[in-house]
């Protein structure tokens, strides 16, 4: 008799082989300032991106909203633990690939980011638990109420950091000089 593998015991593995390449590749397991923050509110900061929680987490979560979204329309037939594997192993799969040394520099070039070398463990992990509760409260919500959240939380990063998940992939992607010198303040 085979057994059937678990969606939880898949997203467990997910999360921690990422965590392994993560420090197989010599990312910080936490902060090099050798503290651990619930929440780190300075984005113009080394620290930034090395505590749990920041102001990229929200865009995390919309992360989630969408992977709901997409899969929902896609793979409806596949449960929620199945789904949410595989929103996890696309979050993942964005995290390994956002701390390479490729995308650490591209952020840098073009981005606000230029203290930016690459998150910790700990706030990489941090980030996927974000998308996860993006990904079932979308599951639970509404579909006016999960994009009226959506909207929100563009809306309230982009007024107090100027930058959000719709801007950061336009920069990264296509940098905008008149977005770059709006975000720098100039």
């Amino acid at each position: 008799m085979v057994k059937r593998i678990s969606p939880i015991v898949v997203i467990i593995g997910l999360v921690l082989l990422t965590a392994a390449w993560l420090l197989w590749i010599g990312r910080e397991p936490i902060c090099k300032c050798g503290t651990i923050k619930l929440w780190h509110g300075q984005v113009v900061s080394s620290e930034n991106s090395q505590h749990i929680s920041d102001w990229y987490t929200p865009s995390h979560v919309l992360h989630g909203f969408l992977f709901y979204g997409l899969l929902w329309l896609v793979a409806r037939r596949l449960s929620f633990g199945w789904r949410l594997a595989i929103a996890t192993a696309v979050e993942a799969a964005w995290e390994i690939t956002e701390n390479s040394d490729a995308i650490i520099e591209r952020y840098r070039a073009v981005t606000i980011s230029l203290d930016y070398y690459g998150d910790s463990v700990l706030n990489t992990v941090s980030d996927i638990g974000a998308m996860m509760l993006g990904f079932w409260l979308a599951s639970r919500l509404p579909v006016w109420a999960t994009l009226a959240l959506f909207v929100l939380a563009e809306a309230v990063t982009i007024w107090l950091i100027r930058d959000g998940l719709l801007l950061n992939i336009l920069m990264l992607v296509y940098p905008v000089e008149a977005v770059a010198d709006w975000q720098a303040g100039r």
